[in-house]
């Protein structure tokens, strides 16, 4: 268990009162590795709250570069970084959120095979892509090395976010998945409205730091379903 400096003791000093934290669950997030899969809406939130809470390593990927239409919802890039890769651009902000914790940046497409060696080497993966093969492959890779998977979703004022831990008699993405057709609208499509995404990557970023420190009652087995223009949250037990 990684022990924290003074420094990390005062920084995380509103997290470690919480008696469901403390200073050993502190340290449990100083030691854990996580995978936050795209750097777009979701990712630029979920990773913020990552890395201030001080999880201790995540390692950012993404294919894509900065454009001028993400700025509205991407909060870690800036007209500075255009057609920078979004992993280098979250990189720096996310450095300057918090020195204590190490980032790595991958600016590249993994293939299946690729993302089952990769993700084997993480705590929890976060699924914050918005594309349904990439979405599936993750899918698959993280149930074959038992790997949590917090997935989320989100489009015009609507949000998804569920959990995946691949324990007996529970569901996987892709009976979710099945549940929703082949509906597959992107947000250039469809749109999206700027906040909605940072609600639903802020709660992928709890939700990860429940399963991890295995406190709580996460989202496993349960869809969460958020309505923005009516402000209405409800959920589904999700079939086996």
């Amino acid at each position: 268990m990684a022990e924290l400096s003074y420094q990390e003791e005062l920084r995380y000093n509103r997290q470690i009162v919480l008696k469901s934290i403390d200073f050993e669950g502190q340290e449990t997030l100083k030691s854990s590795r996580m995978l936050v899969v795209g750097l777009g809406g979701l990712g630029c939130a979920a990773s913020q709250y990552l890395t201030t809470a001080g999880i201790g390593h995540l390692t950012l990927l993404d294919f894509d570069t900065v454009s001028l239409s993400n700025l509205q919802r991407q909060v870690l890039h800036n007209d500075s970084r255009l057609n920078m890769p979004k992993v280098e651009s979250a990189k720096l902000s996310l450095t300057q959120l918090n020195p204590h914790i190490d980032i790595q940046a991958i600016h590249q497409h993994l293939d299946e095979p690729q993302l089952i060696q990769l993700v084997s080497d993480f705590d929890v993966v976060l699924d914050c892509t918005d594309n349904v093969e990439t979405r599936n492959q993750l899918d698959r890779a993280c149930q074959l090395k038992k790997i949590p998977l917090i997935s989320g979703a989100a489009i015009r004022l609507e949000g998804q976010v569920s959990v995946f831990t691949y324990e007996e008699n529970t569901p996987t993405y892709h009976s979710v998945s099945q549940l929703f057709g082949q509906n597959t609208l992107s947000c250039v499509e469809a749109g999206v409205l700027s906040p909605i995404v940072g609600i639903v990557g802020t709660i992928q970023a709890l939700e990860a730091i429940k399963v991890r420190l295995n406190i709580g009652k996460n989202l496993c087995g349960r869809l969460l379903m958020i309505d923005g223009m009516n402000m209405a949250i409800r959920e589904i037990k999700l079939p086996t």
